[in-house]
């Protein structure tokens, strides 16, 4: 390059780009619209929340915390449209109840009813309903939680995929507890509850037929009882995620954009099963993107960190949990991560999803 060169000119404009990735100014929906990044953030922000407006749906958390006759309740819902409908460790059923109960967890609230629509495509076997309901029903009992309402459509053959589900659900939220990015500060610790990608991989194996040398399960999991045993730490917990779609690091920026801190992981303590890291190794993912439904991201006062810490580990789902990192002043809003070899590298929010249909 001539030392002469201009490096200084007009901006590059979107329409001259081309790329194979999804664009962010595509005019119709991309399978990265569904996947939890900023494509997703881009269609609610830009699409949804105009159209809805007010001041609960602006909450934009795992689920909504509200105030009705005189007691905070917590309010969420989710759709689920897994391929395929039976994995390792879990099914689409088990997701449609233990997704939508860790999204209340999240807010504090201990889940207390859900309802469930099931779509199904004319021609799927009865059975296989069967089984999914039965999976299903399990699971909410396994979580404490009732299925109060339902419904249930058909559609055409080649007009949808087997089964989805869709799961709202409601609970309490205990007086004291408040849990929002907004609280996050700089020095609040970060805790993950255990291994990392668990999830994307179990579905990615059984989808491509892969074999890694063991069998991945799903980490499948409600979270209420793990949640429990933290506030009842302190209910001084300032954010709890669960890090679905987009994965860890998708959970992190969103805390970290909603907060204005900045995030410094250590990548070498983020837990990561070796054959969820060799299996990412071979298909070119990085984990800290790849779907969790087990697993929850905790922001903590470092002054309460080491008994939640503890608390998290004398529980089955959390005995895993590790401290990774931590918010500090430095580049708000941004999450980084060093790396084993000193240095440190941006982790963005991802554009999509890179396993698509995972949840």
């Amino acid at each position: 390059m001539s030392e002469t060169t201009d490096l200084r000119g007009p901006a590059p404009t979107l329409e001259a780009w081309t790329c194979p990735a999804p664009l962010r100014d595509r005019p119709r929906v991309v399978m990265g619209h569904g996947g939890g990044g900023a494509l997703s953030a881009e269609l609610v922000q830009h699409v949804f929340a105009p159209a809805f407006g007010g001041e609960v749906l602006a909450q934009m958390g795992d689920a909504a915390a509200l105030s009705l006759g005189g007691v905070r309740l917590a309010f969420s819902t989710d759709s689920f449209v897994v391929r395929p409908l039976f994995f390792p460790g879990g099914s689409i059923g088990d997701l449609a109840v233990n997704g939508t109960v860790n999204d209340l967890a999240m807010s504090g609230a201990r889940a207390a009813y859900l309802s469930c629509g099931f779509i199904l495509e004319e021609g799927v076997e009865v059975e296989v309903v069967a089984r999914v309901a039965e999976a299903l029903g399990a699971a909410a009992r396994t979580a404490g939680v009732e299925v109060a309402t339902g419904d249930t459509k058909v559609v055409e053959a080649g007009h949808g995929d087997g089964i989805f589900i869709n799961t709202a659900g409601i609970g309490l939220i205990p007086a004291g507890v408040d849990l929002r990015p907004q609280r996050v500060v700089p020095g609040d610790v970060v805790i993950v509850s255990g291994a990392i990608g668990v999830h994307g991989v179990a579905i990615m194996s059984v989808r491509e037929g892969l074999e890694f040398g063991v069998e991945i399960e799903s980490d499948c999991a409600a979270l209420g009882g793990l949640v429990d045993a933290m506030l009842a730490v302190t209910p001084d917990l300032h954010v709890l995620r669960d890090p679905t779609r987009g994965g860890l690091a998708a959970a992190l920026n969103e805390i970290a954009a909603a907060s204005g801190a900045g995030v410094v992981v250590r990548e070498r303590d983020v837990p990561v099963l070796p054959a969820v890291a060799n299996a990412c190794a071979i298909l070119g993912l990085d984990p800290l993107y790849v779907a969790n439904e087990g697993k929850l991201v905790a922001f903590v006062p470092r002054e309460h960190a080491d008994a939640v810490l503890g608390a998290m580990r004398a529980h089955p789902l959390g005995a895993d949990a590790r401290i990774i990192g931590e918010a500090v002043e430095a580049h708000p809003g941004m999450v980084v991560a060093r790396t084993g070899l000193g240095g440190t590298r941006v982790v963005d929010l991802p554009i999509g999803e890179q396993l698509p249909r995972i949840c």
